[in-house]
């Protein structure tokens, strides 16, 4: 009994103890594709791990420069008004209230070709930049276009929607050039007076303070949308016309001499503030006239009336839909068949 009894115990131990591992061919061996898997794998969870760090920061961040801003918008509010009631201010905006005379042969009111071009300007702007921004973030063009006269010259289908886009919207602004020159609309946005800097300034104090400057764009234009609309007409549309042209297929690719002048690195670095410009003046512009008497300041712009109408809201109306059916539309299966007309498209 004793022995059965140890070597039953003896076989239990044995059966327990753990096994050796079998011992075979190794067939699996790394390679420089499953290690780069491995590395960029690796990376991969990093940077999620990165994100759901950075995620509640970047919205920290975030609130914190909003407070921030409104407190010093707040503080701005604050001390202009406070220097506007000054004697000083007082005096100044008596001295300069905003706008200054314009010449006598001036023209009154807005003249309906104006709303015209008004429209075709926003409509071709807004279309360049949405396609200018696609040109700038596409990886993988999902088309290409090329000219009948050079078919080995290919750019994605986008990019010839931006440059034909950039033709059509030069095309207007010389149209517009011309009508506002024969018709002396230009005595509107084209400074005359030195008068207008001080003017500038006032009009924005005033906008500054919250007690905006009087609007009657029906007669004249304060002496900062003057500014605003000359530098937009006569400094910022020929400065996207130069770059982009130089960025463009346009560009003579013998002309050594002309482009070692005129880099390209240049125009690219000018090119997109300057989008970043219109973008921004356009926020303010439709903003302030929507904010001081939209349906007035719509029937000038879309209606050629002055008035307090709905003429003006219903054709702003009219022209958000074209131009939102625009955006839509502005796709391969739309543009492809646009651009056959002009060259051949071909698919990835």
């Amino acid at each position: 009994m004793p022995s059965s009894t140890a070597t039953a115990s003896t076989g239990s131990v044995a059966s327990a103890s753990p096994r050796p591992p079998l011992r075979g061919r190794q067939s699996v061996f790394p390679t420089a594709s499953s290690e780069r898997w491995i590395a960029l794998r690796a990376e991969r969870i990093g940077r999620e791990r990165t994100r759901d760090v950075a995620a509640p920061r970047r919205t920290g961040i975030v609130l914190v420069a909003a407070v921030g801003l409104g407190f010093a918008a707040g503080m701005v509010v604050l001390l202009t008004r406070w220097l506007l009631s000054t004697p000083a201010g007082v005096a100044f905006l008596t001295a300069y209230p905003g706008e200054y005379p314009l010449p006598a042969a001036a023209p009154v009111g807005l003249p309906a070709w104006l709303g015209w071009q008004h429209f075709l300007n926003a409509f071709f702007l807004v279309l360049i930049v949405r396609s200018g921004l696609q040109v700038r973030h596409q990886k993988r063009p999902s088309a290409f276009w090329s000219p009948r006269r050079d078919p080995k010259r290919k750019i994605s289908l986008t990019l010839w929607f931006h440059q034909a886009l950039d033709v059509l919207w030069i095309a207007n602004g010389v149209l517009f050039l011309v009508l506002l020159f024969a018709t002396g609309q230009w005595m509107r946005i084209v400074p005359t007076s030195w008068e207008v800097i001080p003017n500038a300034l006032s009009a924005a104090a005033q906008y500054a303070s919250l007690d905006w400057p009087t609007e009657n764009g029906w007669l004249n234009y304060n002496a900062l949308q003057q500014l605003a609309y000359f530098t937009i007409v006569f400094v910022a549309a020929p400065l996207a016309i130069a770059t982009g042209v130089r960025m463009s297929g346009v560009w003579p690719r013998n002309a050594t001499r002309l482009t070692r002048a005129y880099p390209v690195e240049w125009a690219r670095a000018v090119h997109y503030p300057v989008m970043l410009f219109f973008v921004a003046f356009t926020v303010v512009h439709v903003g302030l006239v929507l904010a001081t008497g939209a349906r007035r300041n719509l029937n000038h712009m879309y209606a050629a009336q002055d008035g307090d109408g709905w003429l003006g809201v219903v054709l702003f109306a009219a022209s958000i839909a074209v131009i939102a059916a625009a955006w839509l539309a502005a796709r391969p299966v739309v543009l492809a068949p646009i651009a056959r007309l002009f060259g051949s498209v071909a698919t990835r």
